[in-house]
C-alpha cells in the first residue's frame, strides 16, 4: 500500500494500465509535457511518449470521435476533457456513436472518457458542472464516480479493461484533499455500490465528493444510527446494494451535487419508491443542487450546493418523522 492523493491515485491508474496493456494511450488538451490542466497526466509523456500520450487541438468533438476510431481499430483511448463541463461539445460523438456502436453493429467501443466534475472551489457556471445524469440517460453508456484515493485507481483500471465507453467522473474538490492508502500494481474495483459506514437507523446514499460531505453530516450522531452507502457506480447501478441497506434501516436520505431535476439520486429514490415502498418509515428525501447555474461567487455558491450541515439537518429530521 502507498498513501495517495485522489490525484495521484489516478496518474498511478493510468501508469499501472499503460505498462501492462501497449493498447492504452491518452489524449486531450495539454495532456502531455504540460501533464493535463490538473497535472493528472505528469509524468506519462516523459516515459510513454507521444505516440501513446497525445496532445490534441480545443475540439471536444475530435478528441471523442478520435477516440471512437481508435477503439474500434483494437486501442484503449483514455480521453480527458479539461473540464466535464466541455464534454457538451462532443456530445453526439459520445451518446450517438460511442454509446450506440454495440448495439448498431456488433463492435465492442473500449474507451474511456474522464471528466472532471463539481464544484466547490468557485468556478463559476462553466468549470463547476455534474453532467452524470446526461449520460445515465443514454444507452450504451458505463458511468462511474468514485469517492476515494483506492477508487480512483480501482474503478480506473476497471474502466480502462471495459468492453464499453466509460464515463469517468473525476470530482476535482477530491483531487488533493483526499488522501489514503491504495494498493500497488493492478488494482480492480468493480462497479458496485459500497456501505463506507454501517448504521441501523437512516441511510443516506451519496457518491463522489458528496461521500465525504454525508460521512461529515452522519459524525454528528451516534455512531450506529446512519448508514451512508457510496454508489460508486451509477450505470450500472447496483440495486440490490441499495434496497439492502434501506431495508435494513427503514429510512432514506439521498444527497446528490448535481442539478436536482433527473438528476441520479431521482433515479434511486424512484427505485426505492417502487420496489422498497413497504420498507419505509418516512419518506423518500433528496438534497441536491438547484437547478440554477453554479455560481462564481463562494459565498452564493456554497448556498446552492448540498453541505455537511444541510445533509445533518435534513437527517434529523428525518430522523424525527
Amino acid at each position: 500500500m502507498s498513501t495517495m492523493t485522489y490525484l495521484q491515485a489516478i496518474t498511478d491508474g493510468l501508469r499501472t494500465e499503460m505498462r501492462q496493456d501497449e493498447r492504452v494511450f491518452v489524449l486531450g488538451e495539454d495532456v502531455g509535457a504540460f501533464g493535463g490542466a490538473f497535472k493528472a497526466t505528469a509524468g506519462l509523456y516523459d516515459e510513454f511518449g507521444a505516440d501513446r500520450v497525445q496532445d490534441t487541438p480545443i475540439a471536444e468533438s475530435a478528441i471523442i470521435g478520435a477516440s471512437v476510431g481508435a477503439a474500434l481499430a483494437g486501442l484503449r483511448p483514455v480521453a480527458e476533457m479539461q473540464f466535464s463541463d466541455f464534454v457538451a461539445c462532443g456530445f453526439d460523438q459520445l451518446v450517438n456513436v460511442a454509446g450506440k456502436m454495440h448495439y448498431r453493429t456488433g463492435l465492442a467501443v473500449p474507451m474511456v472518457l474522464r471528466l472532471p466534475t463539481g464544484g466547490g472551489f468557485a468556478g463559476g457556471p462553466f468549470h463547476s458542472q455534474n453532467p452524470e445524469a446526461w449520460f445515465m440517460h443514454a444507452p450504451g453508456l458505463k458511468v462511474v464516480a468514485p469517492s476515494t484515493p483506492a477508487d480512483a485507481k480501482g474503478l480506473l483500471m476497471s474502466a480502462l479493461r471495459d468492453p464499453n465507453p466509460v464515463c469517468f467522473l473525476e470530482h476535482k474538490n477530491l483531487y488533493r484533499r483526499q488522501k489514503g492508502e491504495v494498493p500497488e500494481g493492478t488494482h480492480l474495483e468493480p462497479f458496485e455500490a459500497r456501505v463506507v459506514r454501517a448504521g441501523e437507523e437512516l441511510t443516506i446514499v451519496a457518491y463522489g465528493a458528496m461521500v465525504h460531505a454525508a460521512l461529515a453530516a452522519a459524525d454528528t450522531f451516534e455512531p450506529g444510527r446512519v448508514e451512508v452507502l457510496d454508489l460508486r457506480s451509477l450505470v450500472p447501478l447496483d440495486e440490490e446494494a441499495i434496497l439492502a441497506s434501506v431495508r435494513r434501516t427503514s429510512k432514506v436520505l439521498i444527497v446528490d451535487e448535481a442539478n436536482e431535476t433527473c438528476a441520479a439520486g431521482a433515479q434511486v429514490a424512484a427505485l426505492v419508491a417502487d420496489r422498497a415502498f413497504s420498507d419505509l418509515d418516512g419518506p423518500v428525501r433528496r438534497i441536491a443542487t438547484p437547478d440554477v447555474p453554479i455560481p462564481f461567487s463562494p459565498t452564493l455558491e456554497a448556498s446552492v450546493l448540498p453541505t455537511p450541515d444541510r445533509i445533518a439537518e435534513a437527517a434529523r429530521e428525518l430522523l424525527a418523522y
